[in-house]
């Protein structure tokens, strides 16, 4: 998006690029809902209502472009769902956690089920150790975003990002309980 507007920068971006990106927000967010197994499952168009509800309570959003804007959204999609899980296993006092699943690009083609806050643990535990690899995970698995539009976003080369892919699959697949 060659000249961005002033507006992307002053905390008004959601009023104009959140429309944007709606229909394709909503699509990332069926994806993650099929992944997610269990009774209580958030709606779709509510996920996206909350996430659009966030990004316009921050006061300002340092996206460069549709892209940036979008895996800001999608960082903002996969920690609604973590809140709402986190805020259903204190309502049912301890009751077991939600379970997803991930997609066999991420764990394999054996994916077990695991838990959103395990996943979402080692994430954090990754980001801790390499923040770029993190950032890779959640461009191309929860944004779904291209190798391609990943190197753009983070402003590195495709073989950077395949080699962060690799490495970090390997990692959350360890983490997650995974055989090597």
């Amino acid at each position: 998006m060659e000249g961005v507007s002033e507006d992307f920068h002053d905390g008004k971006a959601s009023d104009w690029l959140f429309p944007l990106i709606y229909e394709e927000l909503r699509s990332i967010a069926r994806t993650h809902m099929r992944r997610t197994s269990g009774e209580d499952v958030l709606q779709t168009t509510a996920l996206v209502h909350e996430v659009y509800l966030r990004l316009k309570g921050q006061a300002r959003i340092d996206a460069v472009d549709r892209n940036h804007y979008l895996a800001i959204a999608a960082r903002t999609l996969r920690r609604v769902l973590v809140d709402h899980v986190r805020a259903r296993s204190v309502a049912k006092r301890g009751a077991s956690l939600r379970r997803v699943l991930l997609s066999a690009e991420i764990l394999g083609p054996a994916a077990p089920s695991i838990d959103l806050i395990a996943l979402e643990d080692a994430l954090e535990k990754l980001a801790a150790s390499n923040e770029r690899r993190a950032r890779v995970v959640e461009l191309r698995f929860f944004c779904g975003l291209s190798v391609e539009e990943t190197a753009e976003v983070l402003g590195v080369s495709c073989r950077t990002v395949k080699d962060d892919w690799a490495i970090a699959r390997a990692l959350l697949h360890r983490e997650l309980g995974g055989t090597e």
